[in-house]
């Protein structure tokens, strides 16, 4: 199942996939605030990529010190077709305990802030073509169907003012991040 939405100039497509494959202008990597890799999508990009990604990496954090959730900085790709990867740190979920409404909304804040910093990013670049993958729904715990909604409004609003990217890709892994998705798209177009 691939899904696909125009909003503004922009195509929005969720397909099934390797996020390390994708042919775009540059992959969004789920990164952690090291920039070292680790594992789900970080790793993957990482091995994919090779030691150019890992050096570029060492760079930024030895220069500006560990990326702080909800931000972004850009790197090339290495072996990878793309031709860049934008590496932003998603939002631990709370946990039970914690989950009040204020640590939910600021884990969403913080989830929008990746994806709009990442285009920024893309924009500021001139990047024409950007895929993300399900960001913090692996091992930091962002519940699918919340991070999906939040995601894909975030990308909307960015996308519905002024930018040159043509093409948002989100490329996800399983039938269950896929259904997600494509419900959070329908939502948002209803």
């Amino acid at each position: 199942m691939a899904e696909c939405l125009v909003i503004g100039r922009t195509r929005v497509e969720i397909v099934a996939g390797d996020i390390t494959t994708q042919d775009v202008d540059a992959i969004a990597n789920a990164a952690n605030s090291s920039l070292m890799g680790g594992g789900g999508v970080d790793g993957a990009i990482h091995r994919a990529g090779g030691p150019a990604v890992d050096a570029e990496c060492k760079e930024i954090v030895r220069r500006q010190g560990r990326l702080p959730a909800g931000k972004a900085v850009i790197t090339g790709a290495g072996n990878m077709p793309a031709r860049h990867v934008i590496h932003t740190v998603g939002p631990v979920y709370p946990g039970k305990g914690r989950d009040d409404a204020r640590s939910v909304s600021s884990a969403a804040a913080t989830l929008a802030s990746c994806f709009t910093e990442s285009l920024a990013l893309a924009d500021a670049n001139g990047l024409a073509s950007l895929a993300f993958p399900a960001i913090s729904t692996g091992a930091y715990g962002y519940p699918l169907d919340e991070a999906a909604r939040v995601s894909l409004e975030a990308v909307a609003g960015y996308l519905r003012g002024e930018t040159g990217v043509e093409l948002v890709r989100f490329v996800l892994f399983g039938e269950r991040a896929l259904d997600a998705f494509a419900r959070a798209a329908d939502a948002l177009v209803a």
